[in-house]
């Protein structure tokens, strides 16, 4: 993977579920939903002073949202932050960087 550049797409891991659930209750809160379910399938990583992750996360039905979340260094102690998401898309929609 190249430091700036998205790494390609790659199916979704333990770590990427875990990564998507802590976003989870921010993701409902905005959409003003709950969704029955939250799980991650792909995600590219980007690394920057941190990693971006772009994750496609399966909600239910043939719905599914596209998210960016930042990681930051592992020095720094953070959760991982919400950073954009992307609705009404579906299995068949690339996971692009946004």
């Amino acid at each position: 993977m190249m430091c700036g550049g998205p790494s390609g797409s790659k199916p979704a891991t333990a770590e990427i579920q875990e990564i998507a659930d802590q976003v989870k209750p921010e993701v409902e809160e905005k959409e003003k939903k709950k969704f029955p379910v939250f799980k991650a399938v792909e995600f590219k990583s980007q690394l920057v002073a941190g990693t971006n992750y772009f994750i496609k996360v399966h909600v239910g039905d043939e719905n599914f949202l596209h998210l960016r979340v930042f990681q930051s260094l592992p020095h720094e102690d953070r959760p991982p932050a919400l950073s954009d998401y992307q609705t009404d898309k579906t299995r068949h929609d690339k996971l692009e960087s946004f």
